[in-house]
């Protein structure tokens, strides 16, 4: 017994060192950005990632709400951001508008006197002939930036100037999809008046600090859509709520989930247009606001029900199983009548969107019939008399409402689940692995405890484990908002359901090639160690330990795969509101490096499991849903 306490004890110690060994600071928290951006930008063969130490801090927080919000393209940037909310980029974009590392020397550039009188003309008077504003109006008369939210133009490399440029005109990936004035104003510049402009900044020397803000550059900044949005990611649910069934509403639709599909990535709340990429074709999500004409002001509570709770549209017509009725149709009457009342009381938006794309013959609606007889029952669920009052809820949270078996099930051709056991699967509209729930070696919950499964789903992050990707994405938008009842609930029912045994991964035979694993421990000391350690052993609750992670060792490598390429933080949620997070290595390493590095953890500190080789790692490139 004085063993077993002298080694809980010597355990525990090493975890406080460990923890203690990690900076509870931002410049910690922000090394995924860093390991591209540098301490002043950084300049690649192919690529340059731009100067962020110094910007203005609105500026640097509309650029990030822009990629995470899909209003600029830039995948890598996309994938960090798509979980973190509005106060964390805010306090990340203040920590490197404080910074004040040097600049660059200016470049060395020939200019003919031409070419100089052109840029000056353009940089300080602009073409009042052709409505360009002088460069200066704008970033001010030092060309330093102005407050809050205009950057500086000066420090920057003459190839990232014109390649702005360039996208700006040509519509680039990098461009926007905002009012921005500068897509306008570029393609009024000439090639010569662009190149002359890009060489006259780039030979210029520092000039000074952020220009303060004053009236002119507050009208520009408006004008230009420079100022802070309002959050996108906002936890606070836009509806007016004056009765009780409608704060129940507003709580079953956080439950279900519903903002999250029916909010096109950067849109307006509940005005659909997201897009699912399934096997079949493209689903755009509907319009939900109480808008007669393109949303359903015009439906009943009768209506509603019926599309709940039988898969049809008000004019009867069957819905595909892209809308999970399959597993809302265990959904109450009491609580569907509350969700409809919630949605009556939105404000209405007039949004269109687009067809769906169905490919040939599942765009032939009569055969959703057949589909249906074979794979779809209809019923509220029924709670089991040999459970108490707290697994039935569970139950009826997970299985209904929560519709966890839309992702957690493996599909047949016919896009139908399997089984209704949570038994894991490939997602139908992710490129993820949505592990098994009941098996112990994917994600069963048997020998976990209550509580650490209530911790991973209420925060995102335990000491066993860190959900990623769209678990992430669900854990922000839904998980950590229901109460702490209804969150231990779908604990118990979870921990019921699961298989309890705590054996290991079955060992997995594989060619013996030790020359690719120790390419993949070289670049893994490189690239991974410092936060994940020598050992695979992480920091439980900040960098994910490696060694006998279930994740790494499914037999589908997709998950691993995924997270080298894409990196990304946790869901920033009430009780995690700084998570540390993980760099993209997409952009960083070729598809052969980032193979050997997963089959190295796949495969180290007594991890055994299948390698993966390059062909895997490039078709999960350019794959975000």
């Amino acid at each position: 017994m004085k063993q077993i306490i002298l080694i809980s004890l010597l355990l525990m110690i090493s975890a406080a060192k460990a923890s203690s060994s990690v900076p509870d600071t931002m410049a910690e928290r922000v090394k995924a950005c860093t390991i591209c951006h540098g301490d002043a930008g950084r300049i690649e063969q192919h690529v340059y990632y731009p100067r962020i130490d110094g910007k203005p801090s609105g500026y640097l927080l509309n650029q990030l709400r822009n990629f995470r919000d899909g209003r600029r393209h830039y995948q890598p940037m996309a994938h960090l951001l798509e979980n973190m909310s509005d106060d964390y980029l805010s306090e990340i974009a203040h920590y490197f508008a404080t910074l004040s590392t040097p600049f660059p020397a200016p470049e060395s550039i020939d200019m003919s006197p031409d070419e100089i009188k052109t840029a000056e003309q353009l940089i300080q008077a602009g073409n009042p002939a052709k409505a360009i504003p002088a460069c200066s109006d704008c970033h001010g008369k030092n060309l330093m930036g102005t407050e809050p939210a205009i950057p500086g133009l000066l420090g920057l490399p003459r190839a990232y100037i014109a390649a702005q440029f360039g996208s700006w005109r040509n519509g680039g990936w990098m461009r926007g999809q905002s009012s921005d004035c500068m897509p306008e104003i570029a393609q009024k510049l000439t090639d010569n008046e662009v190149n002359a402009i890009a060489k006259w900044l780039a030979t210029q020397p520092v000039s000074g600090k952020t220009n303060p803000i004053d009236i002119r550059s507050s009208e520009l900044a408006h004008r230009c859509n420079h100022v802070p949005r309002e959050d996108s990611m906002s936890q606070k649910l836009p509806t007016p709520l004056d009765s009780e069934q409608h704060l129940l509403g507003a709580y079953l639709i956080r439950a279900g989930n519903c903002m999250g599909c029916h909010t096109a990535p950067g849109g307006l709340p509940f005005a659909g247009g997201r897009q699912l990429s399934t096997s079949f074709g493209i689903f755009v999500t509907p319009n939900i606001t109480p808008d007669k004409e393109t949303g359903i002001g015009g439906w009943s509570e009768e209506d509603f029900w019926g599309a709940l709770h039988q898969g049809k549209s008000r004019d009867g017509r069957l819905l595909y199983p892209a809308f999970p009725y399959t597993e809302y149709t265990k959904v109450t009457r009491q609580d569907a009548n509350a969700i409809f009342a919630y949605l009556q009381a939105l404000p209405a938006i007039s949004q269109t969107n687009p067809p769906n794309q169905i490919r040939f013959p599942f765009n032939f609606r009569p055969l959703l019939a057949i589909w249906r007889a074979l794979y779809f029952k209809e019923g509220v669920y029924t709670p089991d008399p040999t459970q108490n009052d707290e697994w039935n809820r569970g139950a009826y949270l997970v299985q209904g409402l929560g519709h966890c078996n839309a992702c957690h099930t493996n599909r047949n051709a016919f896009g139908a689940s399997e089984d209704s056991g949570l038994t894991g699967g490939q997602m139908m509209s992710a490129n993820w692995y949505a592990p098994s729930l009941i098996l112990p070696q994917e994600a069963g919950s048997g020998n976990w405890s209550v509580e650490e499964i209530i911790e991973l789903l209420a925060t995102g992050v335990s000491a066993r484990a860190t959900a990623s990707g769209p678990m992430a994405t669900i854990i922000r938008q839904s998980l950590q908002h229901l109460s702490t009842e209804d969150i231990r609930a779908m604990a118990v029912y979870l921990k019921s359901i699961a298989e309890d045994s705590t054996t290991r991964m079955p060992s997995v035979k594989s060619e013996n090639r030790d020359d690719d694993l120790a390419q993949g421990r070289q670049l893994y000391e490189k690239h991974c160690q410092d936060c994940h350690g020598a050992s695979g052993q992480g920091v439980p609750g900040i960098y994910p330990p490696l060694a006998n992670n279930r994740s790494v060792l499914m037999a589908s490598p997709l998950n691993a795969i995924h997270i080298v390429l894409n990196g990304g933080y946790p869901a920033t949620t009430v009780e995690n509101p700084r998570p540390y997070g993980m760099p993209p290595f997409q952009q960083i390493l070729r598809n052969e490096e980032i193979a050997l590095i997963v089959s190295f953890i796949r495969n180290a500190w007594g991890n055994k499991a299948s390698r993966v080789n390059p062909a895997e790692v490039d078709r999960s490139r350019g794959k975000r849903s």
